[in-house]
């Protein structure tokens, strides 16, 4: 069976465009990883799914217990790269970096579904992904702003019933 080039530059590039687009995000708001960090993290893992098929698109020719092992590297993989922008602020007890790496994370999952052809896929996690960034922070900050605006008994019985 002959390599089918469009389709693996298609896959490729759809996998470089998402992480890049994921990573504007990520950049805009001042954090570690960017365009290139997750546009190569995206790359890298659809690169890698594509490989571990041999580039054979045919269902009935691809080895799945192969994708499966490579798809089980790239999130392995990956969580060392999350790992790194994960920072514990010892002075003030508080850590950072949590949602950049989950965006790496996400950004190698949806790499690998690119890697798959799954692009309906791919086009759904991403506006998931965008939405969460877009409307998350907003949602976050009202919620934390009513809850300091609550009394300290208010607060207390909060707390009692969430033990």
């Amino acid at each position: 069976m002959s390599i089918q080039y469009s389709e693996i530059i298609f896959r490729l590039c759809s996998a470089v465009l998402i992480g890049c687009v994921i990573g504007l995000d990520r950049n805009l708001h001042g954090k570690p990883t960017g365009i290139k960090t997750l546009g190569l993290v995206a790359l890298g893992a659809s690169l890698t799914t594509m490989a571990s098929s041999d580039f054979t698109f045919a269902q009935n020719a691809i080895d799945t217990s192969a994708v499966s092992r490579a798809i089980q590297g790239v999130i392995t993989g990956v969580g060392f790269l999350g790992a790194g922008v994960i920072i514990h602020d010892r002075n003030t007890d508080r850590v950072r970096g949590l949602t950049t790496a989950a965006s790496i994370w996400v950004t190698a999952s949806m790499g690998i579904v690119c890697g798959l052809g799954l692009w309906q896929i791919a086009s759904v996690a991403l506006v998931i992904v965008l939405l969460l960034f877009f409307i998350g922070r907003p949602l976050e900050k009202a919620i934390h702003k009513r809850w300091l605006e609550k009394s300290a008994e208010e607060k207390e019985a909060i707390s009692r019933h969430e033990e």
